[in-house]
């Protein structure tokens, strides 16, 4: 069992955390300060579901419950479009997830689970086609600490692909640009990143 704190409360952050609570883990979800503070503190993991463009200011504001923590950070950073969804990159050229672990050096920051809907977080084996889940961070342990995470959600070890470094995060941000013309042509369903091979 492993003490999980997940930062905010939206359907990404209560999907997650009730999927890690079936699975066995102790869950605690907070959205704002102090709760948010008090949570991390105590938790082994913190999982960032907060809405992207206000995550890298929230999450700095947690520096000293962060530190030496494994946060996993499941946003997008992104510019909405009128219709509320995905219609550019706030770090164009970087990521959400690096700008963090610039400013949260102390922090093991690790990308994943960014290129689905969120049903699709806990949920993999419901699609038609095995889905993949990329990794991005520094930390290969803190890394293998996440896979595990991941198949206790469900996924299978061969659906899982570490990308290498923090800076590949990047790549899976941008893939959620695809998000509003794959809803636009096919309409909102559950679907994910998948590489062919």
């Amino acid at each position: 069992m492993t003490t999980i704190a997940v930062l905010g409360n939206g359907r990404v952050g209560g999907n997650l955390a009730t999927a890690l609570i079936r699975a066995g883990h102790e869950v605690t979800v907070a959205d704002r300060a102090p709760g948010a503070a008090a949570a991390a503190r105590t938790a082994q993991i913190v999982i960032n579901a907060t809405p992207g463009a206000g995550s890298l200011d929230r999450l700095v504001a947690l520096r000293e419950e962060l530190r030496d923590k494994i946060l996993v950070d499941v946003s997008n950073a992104t510019i909405d479009g009128p219709d509320g969804l995905p219609a550019d990159l706030i770090y164009p050229g970087s990521s959400l997830a690096e700008q963090l672990q610039e400013a949260l050096p102390e922090t093991r920051v690790v990308k994943t689970l960014n290129t689905m809907l969120f049903p699709v977080m806990t949920a993999p084996a419901t699609l038609t086609q095995a889905p993949d889940a990329f990794l991005s961070g520094e930390d290969p342990q803190a890394k293998q600490t996440v896979r595990e995470l991941l198949i206790d959600l469900g996924w299978r070890k061969e659906w899982i692909t570490d990308l290498g470094g923090i800076q590949t995060a990047r790549a899976t941000e941008a893939a959620i640009l695809f998000v509003p013309h794959v809803i636009g042509s096919s309409g909102f369903a559950p679907f994910a990143i998948s590489i062919a091979r």
